[in-house]
């Protein structure tokens, strides 16, 4: 049985665009070049529209981004919006229409749709948690979780209904989510507390995905999640993905016994598909392979592909791959 190929393309996209990420992340005409060029390269599935995906719901409520000293470097949150949790826990949603970025990435996301009618093309909208991080700082947050959970509980259940207008603001334009909260994983918080403080708030998020798009979303963490793979598959996600930080054997193996019908991206240790040794990379392929042992609904992915990946490193994986 072959398995589908579909590299994580963000910042990479600067790239094609023959620019830096932060040039990308803020001129649409670049960053829908640098993504509408790699697909035309990678033919990945789906294209996510953005460069430093995190940062939009942030910069939108009002923290501002700057641009990275190191010209190839992706662009961050200056400093926190708020400085506690009390302080945020009446924030209201942001315009959509014309905070930030999010009207710039759902355009470009339109535009790319239909240019290339093939692909599939998905917003990034980001977990509660990702988002608390963004706006508090991450000491502040992760302390939060553990001396005042209950409050940091109401943090992230707010930030969770505020999606809901950038949402619809994306199933107006004809496009689709992909859900990310990498944040949210393990060892940034443990099990105990992702699925007391975080839990809720991450299955009404998805909730509210599906109220307002009538469709199931892919739920994307990174870290060492197969001790929280009961809790992510809870919240009724049709997609996950099994990153290298975590034990991807065992968390394939559980997968596939209880729910088969969810796909599954393995990724691949980025900084081999990066890297310039050929028989490192074709036995980081074969290891995937190996996980996935033939099973339905198993995907090759990267994780995030770093800016400086060889196109010709994705173009040998596609080949071997088919052979």
């Amino acid at each position: 049985m072959r398995i589908s190929f579909n590299p994580s393309i963000y910042e990479h996209a600067a790239r094609w665009a023959g620019c830096s990420p932060w040039e990308a992340s803020r001129d649409p005409d670049k960053m829908f070049r640098g993504h509408r060029d790699a697909w035309l390269a990678y033919r990945h599935t789906p294209i996510v529209v953005g460069i430093d995906i995190y940062n939009l719901e942030a910069e939108a409520y009002g923290a501002k981004v700057v641009a990275p000293q190191g010209e190839d470097s992706i662009p961050a949150i200056a400093e926190p919006l708020f400085r506690a949790v009390e302080d945020a826990l009446e924030i209201p949603p942001f315009d959509p229409s014309r905070d930030g970025r999010i009207a710039m990435v759902i355009g470009t996301g339109s535009r790319l749709q239909a240019e290339l009618p093939e692909a599939e093309v998905r917003i990034p909208v980001a977990g509660p948690f990702s988002i608390a991080i963004n706006l508090l700082g991450i000491e502040n947050v992760c302390a939060s979780v553990a001396e005042r959970p209950e409050e940091t509980r109401r943090l992230l259940l707010r930030l969770a209904e505020n999606q809901a207008v950038f949402i619809r603001a994306i199933r107006d334009a004809g496009l689709r989510i992909a859900f990310f909260e990498s944040a949210a994983a393990p060892p940034l918080i443990s099990p105990r507390q992702f699925r007391t403080v975080e839990l809720p708030a991450l299955k009404r998020a998805l909730e509210v995905t599906r109220e307002i798009t009538g469709l199931a979303s892919p739920c994307i963490l990174g870290g060492d999640t197969v001790k929280i793979l009961d809790d992510l598959l809870s919240t009724g996600t049709n997609y996950v993905v099994c990153n290298v930080e975590t034990d991807q054997q065992r968390f394939v193996d559980r997968l596939c016994a209880t729910h088969p019908q969810v796909a599954v991206r393995i990724n691949m240790d980025p900084r081999i598909a990066a890297s310039s040794d050929r028989g490192a990379i074709l036995a980081e392929v074969d290891r995937i392979l190996a996980i996935a042992a033939g099973r339905p609904n198993c995907l090759m992915g990267t994780g995030c592909l770093p800016l400086e990946t060889p196109p010709d490193n994705i173009r040998l994986i596609r080949e071997y791959l088919a052979a």
